[in-house]
């Protein structure tokens, strides 16, 4: 058996810090993820008048419940979408006028759902290119509150966004969702609010969220579960097994979820409240049929490690995955076919055969999550080589020295 320490959920992380900026009193984090992502949160937050005062593995944050401390800022949201949509949100609760921009790569991204929303509680709002997309300027005046209807398909984040910044609001909020995807995510919001002092509620599609303050608290953050996701992979595909602490049936994180997955493809799973263990079978894997809508960040995992099992692997009800840093669908394809394993995808849905992989080069296209799933194939397959093996910094700079380190420890 092999430990391996993962660093803090990007998620927990980025509601933490969104909760502790608008608490009453200072919070501190506990274990947050050093990366590109949240360093990027915590200076958008510096630039909006917070005080984040960050060291190694812990940061303090000054609360505002007022807004930000500035008049007017410019923040850059680099490539976090966390970042690009929570701050946005935050801002608007103050007083001032506030310009965000992000890269390339975050401007192609949606944010339609929700800035109409904004705009429908009447909040001020200007783009400077296309509507619903970056760069916009928030002209901030309050926001009273009352009800909204929200479709939620694309990304759980518009939904969090606003959940998080209702308690800011005059009347609070009461979000209706036509649709919603990655449910797990707004669990960890509904359940962190609660733990900085909001009772929200969710009664069937309809969230109610008070006009309550938020009361700072210390908060230690769970390890990352969708980065867990390639080391449990690791385990299965290999025949080896891996223990990840700090994150089990007690986690926040929808995709601790991808555990299970293994154990239907015939891994041995072990979940303790505070760990989860995967061995691989020694016999190798089975295909699988399987829904993961609600642990999509793990599908590029799942696929990269596909062609290993015994029967053909179909992942289903993705579709929002082809909004994220890239099209993920069609990126598994093309790395796939490249490595000469035949596959199909749909608008929803990947179809992976049985195959024997050969070398390629990766064409990452800029997405940590392509990245090191494709990392994980390249055990068990030489000359893998990635396009842009530094894009991994956005959630885990350290990830390829782990994965050094773990090939090591099972002399792969």
């Amino acid at each position: 058996m092999t430990l391996v320490e993962i660093p803090g959920s990007k998620s927990v992380t980025a509601r933490g810090l969104f909760l502790a900026a608008a608490a009453h009193g200072t919070t501190v984090l506990g274990r947050p993820l050093h990366s590109d992502d949240t360093e990027g949160f915590a200076e958008g937050l510096v630039k909006l008048g917070y005080r984040v005062d960050r060291q190694p593995g812990a940061w303090t944050i000054e609360g505002r419940p007022s807004g930000p401390g500035v008049a007017e800022a410019d923040v850059f949201c680099r490539d976090g979408a966390t970042t690009a949509r929570f701050l946005p949100a935050l801002a608007a609760a103050g007083t001032g006028t506030f310009h965000f921009d992000a890269s390339g790569q975050m401007r192609r991204r949606p944010l339609g759902p929700l800035t109409d929303a904004l705009q429908e509680l009447g909040v001020d709002l200007a783009f400077g290119g296309e509507p619903g997309h970056h760069p916009l300027t928030v002209r901030a005046n309050g926001i009273k509150g009352g009800e909204l209807t929200l479709d939620a398909g694309l990304s759980s984040q518009f939904l969090t966004a606003l959940l998080l910044v209702g308690p800011l609001t005059a009347e609070g909020l009461r979000i209706t969702v036509t649709d919603l995807v990655s449910v797990p995510y707004v669990e960890i919001t509904l359940e962190m609010m609660r733990r900085f002092g909001v009772d929200v509620r969710r009664e069937g599609q309809t969230f109610v969220v008070p006009a309550q303050p938020y009361q700072a608290c210390e908060y230690p953050v769970e390890p990352d579960a969708s980065t867990a996701s390639y080391f449990l992979a690791a385990a299965a595909v290999t025949g080896r097994t891996v223990t990840i602490p700090g994150l089990g049936s007690d986690a926040l994180q929808g995709d601790v979820r991808f555990a299970s997955v293994l154990e239907q493809m015939g891994a041995h799973v072990e979940l303790a409240p505070d760990s989860v263990t995967v061995a691989g079978p020694s016999d190798g894997l089975r295909g699988i049929t399987v829904n993961m809508r609600d642990i999509s960040d793990t599908v590029p995992t799942l696929a990269a490690i596909a062609p290993f099992a015994s029967g053909p692997v179909r992942i289903e009800d993705v579709y929002n995955t082809r909004i994220k840093e890239c099209d993920r669908l069609d990126a598994c394809e093309e790395n796939l076919r490249a490595m000469g394993v035949e596959v199909e995808t749909g608008r929803d849905w990947i179809e992976i055969q049985p195959g024997r992989p050969t070398g390629t080069l990766v064409a990452c296209r800029r997405d940590h999550r392509i990245a090191m799933a494709f990392s994980i194939t390249g055990l068990l397959v030489d000359d893998v080589t990635l396009d842009d093996p530094e894009c991994v910094k956005k959630t885990f700079p350290g990830f390829h020295q782990a994965l050094g380190t773990l090939r090591r420890s099972w002399g792969i």
